[in-house]
């Protein structure tokens, strides 16, 4: 397999299973603790307007709904972690893929808080980091912990690609 190819479909494996990672840590925090986690039809909801020129929102639980709204915040979800195990390999190399180490990905994985910060958050109307949420603290330190989760994924995704995809 070309370099190109192997690229693609390491990131594609990488990225689905970090993120996947990341939806069983919040399942585990929903059935342990009863702590919710993000509603991806609000995802999908958002993008949905788009073509309608809205990229903000004051509150995007009381948006209007779009039709196939979950279906298209589930993928766009997926999508975006793939994206960025695309934007790890890219930085780190296909290498880093062929022979994950830890680091990079944790580092890849806590920065990608950035996005729901100062993106999705203040669009959805929550502010820049939950600034306008009841407890901004306890948002931010939800968040942080799931994009650490993410960056474990990367790493154990990274690691059983290299497996099932030796060079």
């Amino acid at each position: 397999m070309n370099e190109q190819v192997e690229f693609v479909v390491r990131a594609a494996a990488i990225g689905t299973g970090a993120t996947a990672v990341m939806d069983l840590w919040g399942l585990f925090l929903k059935r342990a603790f009863a702590i919710p986690s993000l509603d991806y039809a609000w995802v999908g909801r958002w993008i949905g307007h788009f073509p309608r020129g809205r990229f903000a929102h004051a509150n995007i639980a009381q948006a209007p709904r779009i039709r196939g709204e979950t279906p298209i915040g589930w993928v766009a979800h997926y999508a975006i972690g793939i994206v960025f195990a695309a934007l790890l390999m890219g930085v780190w190399g296909l290498d880093w893929a062929r022979h994950p180490t830890l680091l990079p990905a944790l580092l890849v994985g806590m920065s990608t808080v950035v996005a729901p910060f100062f993106i999705m958050q203040p669009a959805f109307g929550a502010g820049i980091a939950a600034s306008k949420t009841p407890n901004p603290n306890t948002a931010r330190l939800r968040g942080l912990m799931t994009h650490l989760s993410f960056g474990i994924g990367l790493y154990v995704a990274a690691l059983l690609s290299a497996l099932l995809f030796p060079v």
